[in-house]
């Protein structure tokens, strides 16, 4: 039985745009790849190269100590520059810029031949860190180490996130479809490298080929799969701990705290491939989505491959987007360039015509007390009295109303009958408040 949790909303979803494309894999290698240093969560990588040299596709480029992953060539050619280009967040990142020389050369990959039983935690993670695998649900956190973690916290139960929730992103979706064996003997390699038995895979209600081609493919491995409710943002890790457990992670806590890890469906098949194929991480399925895209698709692509060239795979543009979001509609981010890279955690890419599916925001910025915000609150937030507080900088008193629990899902800003600026209140509050604490 699926628990609910608190709040949530139903957005029109547009998944039907791409729900049913088959993943392209044969895109064509982009001339060139701009591939950051730094697309994960920790240290950032030094190079390992210099302009000049050849490298092969799956070559490390790039490694980091301490908490970090390491970053490899996704195509065989020339460095042309190592190099600050901007990306995703709006930062420049040291960057290595690899034009292909058309050879296709790949490094000599070593897959395991052994069974997964013969597997010790410490071959699993170290086959975690070495292939550079982080989060590929959007947080990039090394797996490595949330492996680690999760042994030394001693974690009783796995929870495989299969939801997907947010609106035209459908990448998840066609991996549950399309390779669901990769998924499903990743979360086998999990299992056993934290020695856990309660292993669940979860999928959203509005995925019934996913659910069953999953279920099909977890039959006698021990491995559930549950179907929870549609309802967003389902994919969020706390609420996906509510729904399948039935526990809350208390505030200021992390799942592991409850006994729980959560990991991406996609997360899992990178650590297959990994294991049993001794592949690093050097591509990913990406949403190509939105109102301007002349033929949405989800395709496989090249870490540091271009939003240029991917829409234009796709057609181009019907007309002029007015605006380019990277990640769902809901918690992604807009975009100034198309000429920025896909780099790990990219899971969609989407391009909104003029009087698209967005709407304006609001000038006058008047609450209207009609209480949408905190009815769906996932988090039993006051987003209202968060976005007052912050917009006088009154910091400390968003702090005393949990405004650090926030976790940026949108729904309250989407229900909010004035439009007011509330998920931007609250990144605001939450990154000014460690600068406040350290003036007193």
């Amino acid at each position: 039985m699926a628990f609910s949790f608190r709040g949530g909303i139903h957005p029109d979803y547009q998944k039907e745009k791409t729900a049913a494309s088959v993943i392209v894999s044969n895109m064509p290698q982009p001339e060139r790849v701009i591939i950051p240093l730094s697309q994960h969560i920790g240290t950032p990588c030094q190079s390992l190269v210099k302009a000049g040299d050849r490298v092969l596709e799956g070559q490390k480029i790039g490694d980091c100590e301490g908490l970090g992953a390491p970053i490899h060539a996704s195509i065989a050619g020339i460095v042309k520059a190592v190099e600050p280009h901007w990306t995703v967040s709006g930062i420049k990142v040291l960057s290595v810029v690899i034009d292909n020389d058309g050879s296709d050369e790949k490094v000599e990959y070593t897959p395991y031949e052994g069974e997964i039983s013969d597997l010790t935690p410490e071959q699993i993670i170290t086959y975690a860190r070495e292939a550079g695998i982080v989060g590929m649900g959007g947080a990039a956190f090394p797996t490595y180490a949330k492996l680690q973690t999760a042994i030394d916290r001693k974690v009783s139960t796995v929870i495989i996130n299969g939801c997907e929730c947010e609106p035209f992103i459908t990448a998840d979706h066609r991996a549950m479809v399309e390779y669901p064996r990769f998924i499903v003997t990743g979360a086998e390699l999990i299992r056993q490298c934290l020695g856990v038995e309660d292993v669940v895979i979860c999928v959203e209600s509005n995925k019934p080929d996913a659910i069953a081609t999953m279920r099909s493919t977890a039959d006698g491995t021990g491995i559930a799969v549950m179907e929870v409710p549609t309802k967003y943002p389902q994919g969020g890790e706390k609420q996906l701990i509510r729904a399948v457990t039935g526990r809350e992670v208390p505030p200021g806590k992390l799942p592991m705290d409850i006994g729980c890890a959560v990991f991406n469906v996609d997360t899992c098949a990178s650590l297959y491939r990994a294991v049993f194929r001794g592949l690093p991480l050097t591509k990913r399925v990406v949403t190509v989505s939105g109102s301007a895209v002349a033929n949405p698709a989800n395709l496989l692509v090249r870490i540091g491959t271009s939003y240029r060239d991917l829409f234009k795979f796709c057609g181009g543009f019907t007309s002029e987007p007015y605006k380019i979001v990277t990640g769902g509609p809901m918690m992604g981010i807009a975009q100034h360039s198309v000429d920025l890279p896909v780099v790990k955690n990219t899971s969609s890419l989407l391009a909104y015509a003029e009087n698209g599916e967005e709407e304006s925001f609001s000038d006058t910025e008047v609450c209207i007390r009609c209480g949408r915000c905190v009815a769906a609150c996932p988090m039993r937030l006051q987003p209202t009295k968060i976005y007052e507080n912050a917009v006088l900088n009154r910091f400390d008193e968003c702090a005393k109303l949990h405004v650090q629990d926030c976790i940026e899902c949108g729904c309250c800003a989407y229900v909010c009958p004035a439009k007011l600026y509330l998920v931007q209140a609250m990144r605001m509050a939450k990154s000014q408040i460690p600068r406040e604490g350290a003036k007193k």
